[in-house]
């Protein structure tokens, strides 16, 4: 679930849960959670970093998170379908996500 950038302040830190492979990394809601993953040892795919090439796209088990762009590179149908994209996200809670191809750094 996303939440508008206009109802939120990022103030804490939240652990990020990747599956399958149950790597873990923290992120303060201020950095993406590409970057924070990077920060925390774990690289998830990417290209881009400006939310157009999909290369990043995760799917959001759970938790919430909000964009620093207005609209990402993801269709409704997809964002519906909880995808997300890390490199432009930013949790506003613990998160987790489904992302094979994420490796410990």
């Amino acid at each position: 679930m996303t939440t508008p950038k206009s109802q939120v302040t990022p103030t804490a830190s939240h652990q990020v849960s990747v599956l399958p492979d149950g790597l873990n990394f923290v992120t303060n809601g201020v950095a993406s959670v590409l970057e924070s993953g990077l920060l925390g040892g774990v690289e998830l795919p990417s290209s881009c970093r400006n939310g157009t090439c999909r290369e990043c796209m995760c799917r959001l088990v759970s938790g919430n998170v909000r964009y620093r762009i207005d609209w990402p590179g993801l269709s409704a149908d997809e964002k519906a379908e909880g995808w997300f994209l890390p490199c432009v996200a930013l949790a506003q809670s613990d998160l987790q996500i489904e992302q094979p191809f994420a490796q410990a750094r």
